[in-house]
C-alpha cells in the first residue's frame, strides 16, 4: 500500500442502516392520515423515536401526546410503531376516537405470542428495558403473566409459578449478543425455558447490528446517528465499542460532532439507527469531508427488501 493511501483519512458507512420497513411504515401512515382525514392527525407518544422525523411530521400537521385524554373525542389518532396494549385501544374507543395503527408487524408478532404463551399457562420472561414504549405494550397484552427482564444480571430474581412452564420473549430492539446472554443465564435457572416460536430481535436491528460489527473493527471513531430515546441507536454505540472501536458516540446529526472527537483520527465508521433518515446521513459524511476525509467506503453487502402494507384503515 503506497505512503498516500495510509496517510488518507477514510470515512466507513454501513450498510444496511436507517430506516427499517417498519419504520417508513409508520412514517407513512402518519403522512397518509394527514393526506386523508387533514389536519390534526393525533399520534400517541413519538411514531418513531427520533426527534428529526418527529420535527418534520409536526410541521405537516401531526400533534404529539403522551395520553389520550389530550386528544379531542372524535379525532383520528395513530398508534406509534412501538405498539400499544389492549387497554389503550379500549380507551380510545370509549372517547370514540378513529384508531390508526402503525404498529410494527414484527412487534404485533410478539404481542401474539405473548397472548398465546399467556393462554398455555406459561409465565413469561420478557426481556427488555423497563420502561420502553415497546415492553410497556407488549406487557398489557397479558399483565399477569410477563415479568421484564433487563439484562443478564437479573435473571437471579425471577420468580416463577411452574418452573416447567416458562417462556422467553424480547424487544425486538436489543443488542443480539446481550439477548443471548439473558437468555443463557435464565436458562441456567429453568432448563426447561421455551423459545419463542421465531427470533424476536427484528431482522433490521441485526442487520444494522452486524454492519456496525464491519465498520468497528476498522474504525478509530464510529459515530451513529439516532436519537437517545432510540434503543436500537443506543444498542450500535454498545456493538461497535464491544467490536473495537476506541470511540463511539450517539448523535442526533452533523451538528452534534465535536472538533475533539476527529484529532488524530483517521478512519471515522458511520452508521445510522432504524428510526434515523438518511438526510442525517448525508449532512453528517459532508462535515466529515469538510474537516479533511477524503474517502468513502461502504462496508457491508446485505440488501433488505422487507416491505410492509400501510394500515387497512387507510387503503380503503
Amino acid at each position: 500500500m503506497s505512503e498516500a493511501a495510509v496517510s488518507q483519512r477514510r470515512v466507513l458507512l454501513a450498510s444496511p442502516r436507517g430506516f427499517c420497513a417498519g419504520v417508513e411504515r409508520a412514517v407513512a401512515t402518519v403522512e397518509q392520515a394527514l393526506s386523508k382525514h387533514g389536519s390534526p392527525v393525533y399520534v400517541r407518544h413519538q411514531i418513531v423515536h427520533n426527534a428529526y422525523v418527529v420535527s418534520a411530521l409536526e410541521r405537516k400537521g401531526a400533534v404529539f401526546v403522551d395520553n389520550l385524554r389530550d386528544v379531542p373525542h372524535g379525532a383520528t389518532i395513530v398508534f406509534s410503531a412501538h405498539g400499544v396494549s389492549p387497554a389503550v385501544r379500549a380507551e380510545a374507543e370509549i372517547r370514540d376516537l378513529r384508531p390508526v395503527d402503525a404498529t410494527c408487524p414484527l412487534v404485533s408478532k410478539v404481542h401474539k405470542e405473548a397472548v398465546k404463551f399467556a393462554e398455555d399457562g406459561y409465565d413469561i420472561l420478557l426481556i427488555g428495558h423497563a420502561g420502553h414504549e415497546e415492553v410497556i405494550g407488549t406487557t398489557g397484552h397479558a399483565p399477569d403473566r410477563i415479568q421484564v427482564v433487563d439484562g443478564p444480571h437479573a435473571a437471579a430474581g425471577v420468580t416463577v409459578r411452574d418452573e416447567t412452564k416458562v417462556a422467553w420473549l424480547s424487544q425486538t430492539t436489543l443488542s443480539v449478543d446481550e439477548t443471548i446472554d439473558t437468555v443463557t443465564a435464565l436458562r441456567a435457572r429453568f432448563p426447561d425455558l421455551a423459545n419463542p416460536p421465531s427470533d424476536d430481535i427484528c431482522y433490521a436491528t441485526q442487520n444494522r447490528q452486524n454492519a456496525v460489527k464491519l465498520i468497528a473493527a476498522q474504525s478509530d471513531l464510529v459515530l451513529v446517528i439516532g436519537s437517545r430515546n432510540s434503543s436500537n441507536s443506543v444498542r450500535l454505540v454498545e456493538v461497535a465499542l464491544a467490536e473495537g472501536a476506541a470511540g463511539a458516540y450517539l448523535i442526533d446529526g452533523p451538528d452534534d460532532i465535536q472538533d475533539r472527537w476527529l484529532s488524530g483520527v483517521m478512519t471515522v465508521g458511520v452508521t445510522s439507527g432504524a428510526s434515523a433518515p438518511e438526510v442525517l446521513v448525508r449532512g453528517v459524511v459532508e462535515n466529515l469531508f469538510s474537516a479533511g476525509f477524503t474517502d468513502l467506503q461502504t462496508v457491508g453487502s446485505v440488501t433488505e427488501t422487507q416491505h410492509f402494507v400501510l394500515p387497512r384503515s387507510l387503503m380503503d
